[in-house]
């Protein structure tokens, strides 16, 4: 992609799940770097892009809501999100404008994910390649968030149902998969129960 279309790249990040295992708190408005969880991805996407951030939430009223007062960001209402992440998926990308090429897709709950990472993602992408699908990986191999997919998949994602995420597109075209090794496990590092949360918070460096 060129310089100015990278720029302009859409993203969408995904946060109508339930943070059921969390016990009643919800962890996408835990504090992290000061803000609620929430409002720091939100951040992050708009230090990356000028173009169109999509926050993809539970019907409101909610919460998650007034955590992105302030930010130049689309509210986007998931009407049906108890049915699990892929009515996100469908519900957002059907919100694209027009004429998209391609477009970043951001897991909410991924709190050790930094601008850079997001643009090393977008620095990968080629539309003129073969590839259809960018998506950052650990370390060690596996992978993660964020993906970047081409528009000609966007149909294939208007079709998906259930709660497995985009994993199905992802593996009937896995040979048109381009992975970008990010530092350590942010790539897939997310924290569901009130544990893992009081874990992560006891090692991070003072």
């Amino acid at each position: 992609m060129t310089e100015q279309a990278l720029s302009d790249l859409p993203i969408i990040l995904l946060a109508a799940g339930q943070s059921r295992r969390m016990r009643g708190a919800d962890k996408l408005l835990e504090e992290v770097d000061g803000m609620p969880l929430l409002r720091r991805q939100a951040n992050m996407a708009c230090m990356v892009t000028c173009g169109p951030i999509l926050v993809a939430l539970p019907p409101p009223p909610h919460p998650r809501y007034q955590c992105l007062d302030g930010l130049g960001v689309n509210r986007v209402a998931v009407r049906n999100a108890a049915e699990g992440m892929n009515a996100s998926l469908r519900t957002a990308f059907a919100a694209l404008p027009e004429k998209t090429d391609a477009a970043m897709l951001v897991l909410a709950d991924l709190p050790e994910l930094t601008p850079d990472d997001l643009n090393l993602v977008l620095q990968a992408v080629d539309l003129n390649s073969d590839n259809l699908i960018w998506r950052g990986a650990t370390e060690d191999g596996k992978p993660g968030h964020p993906i970047v997919f081409s528009a000609k998949l966007f149909p294939e994602i208007a079709t998906l149902t259930g709660d497995d995420g985009a994993r199905a597109v992802v593996s009937e075209f896995e040979d048109q998969v381009e992975r970008v090794t990010l530092p350590g496990s942010r790539a897939r590092m997310d924290l569901d129960t009130p544990e893992e949360w009081a874990k992560w918070r006891s090692a991070a460096p003072v």
